[in-house]
């Protein structure tokens, strides 16, 4: 009943920039935190960057400086500014968030399918 999907992914050289999108749909009370990971071909899924319902965020040492993460909590989105792209920023970028859909539920947390960035050298 709750969906999240990605936009935005694609094939960009190095040096350059993406903004990717996540649109949470369905039935939502509320979102708590909402964040961007990533899993490159061989490798563990590693977090990218986070941001809180009230805006605070966290970003992954190997980002910084780099991309910015943002969200409008009016419409359940979030993106995810990614500026500098290097070679190894290659992956496919997932969107996860922390999500009551009543007042009475527990907070869940939910995964959209994927988007391919891929940085060519």
């Amino acid at each position: 009943q709750v969906q999240l999907v990605e936009s935005g992914g694609g094939l960009v050289q190095a040096g350059g920039s993406l903004r990717l999108s996540c649109a949470a749909s369905g039935s939502i009370f509320g979102i708590n935190t909402m964040a961007w990971y990533r899993q490159a071909p061989g490798k563990q899924r590693e977090p990218v960057a986070a941001i809180t319902s009230n805006g605070s965020t966290n970003y992954a040492d190997s980002v910084k400086g780099r991309f910015t993460i943002s969200r409008d909590n009016a419409k359940n989105t979030m993106s995810l500014q990614m500026n500098s792209l290097k070679f190894e920023d290659t992956a496919v970028y997932y969107c996860t968030a922390e999500i009551r859909t009543t007042y009475r539920s527990r907070w869940s947390g939910y995964w959209g399918q994927g988007t391919q960035v891929t940085v060519s050298s």
